[in-house]
């Protein structure tokens, strides 16, 4: 007998972030991912919409991975009715609760400031939520293991694959009347400082695949070199290289990087300062779960003692006024706030100052604005000239390229009925979309954003 499962793109259709896939099917409603809108201003606002969808239906949340745009809608869900279980592997959820604590506090803040200025059309300005509601979202998580089939009805199974890309990231196969769904979730790199290559499905019969650099190959820098020559350069100039880096991966990485140049003696003892409290809490589940990932525990801690941690926002100031050259590695990876605004405003009228932009750029976010040359950057409400050295190192970027997507879908051995793609801007997935079809000759979609699809199984 026929069944209908019907798929709801709620989110990361058409665009690249607010990851969200819902299925209803005859025994359970999942939702894969429940993550927040992030850069272009009309995408920001829809994350104070309602689902189009009964949230209180929803018997299940599994996540793929730990990063805002995958789990920073969960406690508007939460908010919403939801009361079922939020599954994602320990390390995932270690994370969750690390970026849904520090979100809930910007939003906490940023409302409060909106409120204080008066630049709010709305009276009182609100937080998208609190960390009071972060906390009661911690209750319905639910921590599994990878490589495990887990089934929750007769005819449903999952099953975590490890996938790189970020500490506890995989892949997820939904195992729905005979037939498989693979949600891609963020692929990681096949040559990572920190993480093992990630595993390669090998059926599929509906594959959801992000294609965040789905028209892009990353170059084939040689990252050392660039990094060992922007650190003697800002040394000479008595100046300043600020690194805007994402709290999770790409920090730490930034940080080993660093640590083995200065081991190595290719650059000096420059003073390192890693201004992320998210950051600094990331680093601590890197010692919880060791068999998640490369770094060695003595080298862990050698490269912690390496840098100054800064803590608050007194240390901050103090290490603006630090009169040495130096390096700052600050949040947030896309320059959309955290504390990376607070030098970026003192320094980057400063030929002296260097700004390196690692990892995607979202298109509506500082960090574009910069990549594609922005003369000036408004910061806490006032416009500033441009006048720091910018530099993309597009390799250090946690997200596979196209040629890794390929190889990873290439462990697929079956032909899909439907590969649908998503986690993209436009150009990305159109031309990620044509190389499939030239490449594997398989059948492919780009899903609008709210669009909902019936299958039959």
């Amino acid at each position: 007998m026929m069944k209908t499962i019907k798929i709801h793109f709620l989110g990361a259709s058409g665009v690249v972030t607010g990851s969200k896939f819902y299925l209803e099917t005859p025994e359970l409603n999942i939702l894969v991912d429940c993550g927040m809108f992030q850069g272009l201003k009309d995408l920001r606002n829809m994350n104070w919409n309602p689902l189009p969808i009964n949230v209180e239906e929803i018997d299940l949340v599994l996540l793929t991975h730990g990063h805002l745009d995958h789990i920073g809608y969960l406690p508007r869900l939460v908010k919403e009715g939801f009361r079922g279980e939020i599954i994602g592997t320990a390390p995932t959820l270690a994370i969750t609760r690390i970026i849904l604590k520090d979100s809930a506090k910007i939003h906490e803040e940023e409302a409060e400031k909106a409120n204080r200025e008066g630049y709010s059309r709305h009276h009182p300005a609100l937080p998208l939520y609190t960390r009071e509601d972060a906390v009661e979202t911690f209750k319905f998580l639910k921590a599994q293991n990878k490589d495990v089939w887990v089934a929750v009805t007769e005819n449903i199974r999952y099953r975590f694959r490890y996938n790189g890309h970020i500490l506890g990231a995989t892949f997820i196969e939904l195992e729905i009347f005979g037939k498989l769904f693979v949600f891609s979730g963020d692929v990681g790199r096949r040559e990572d400082l920190l993480l093992a290559p990630p595993e390669r499905p090998e059926w599929a019969d509906y594959l959801f695949v992000e294609s965040t650099y789905g028209n892009t190959l990353h170059p084939d820098e040689v990252v050392e070199e660039t990094v060992i020559g922007l650190v003697h350069k800002t040394v000479h100039e008595r100046g300043n290289l600020i690194i805007p880096s994402f709290a999770v991966e790409r920090l730490q990485s930034l940080m080993y990087l660093l640590w083995r140049l200065y081991k190595k003696n290719r650059i000096p003892n420059i003073p390192i300062f890693i201004d992320s409290p998210m950051g600094d809490n990331v680093l601590s589940v890197f010692e919880h779960f060791p068999h998640w990932h490369q770094l060695p525990m003595n080298e862990y801690h050698a490269m912690c003692n390496h840098v100054n941690i800064v803590s608050s926002y007194r240390e901050t100031w103090e290490t603006i006024d630090d009169p040495r050259p130096k390096i700052v590695i600050a949040g947030s990876g896309m320059v959309t706030g955290g504390r990376v605004l607070t030098y970026l405003k003192q320094w980057i009228d400063n030929a002296s100052t260097t700004v390196m932009l690692v990892g995607y750029q979202a298109e509506g976010t500082r960090g574009r604005k910069l990549l594609d040359g922005a003369h000036e950057l408004k910061l806490f409400g006032k416009h500033h000239p441009v006048k720091a050295n910018i530099v993309h190192l597009e390799s250090l970027s946690a997200h596979a390229d196209q040629s890794e997507l390929l190889h990873w879908l290439g462990g697929v051995k079956n032909i899909p009925e439907a590969v649908f793609l998503v986690h993209g801007e436009p150009p990305a997935l159109d031309a990620f979309g044509k190389k499939i079809k030239e490449v594997f000759g398989w059948n492919v979609h780009i899903p609008a954003l709210h669009q909902v699809l019936e299958i039959k199984v």
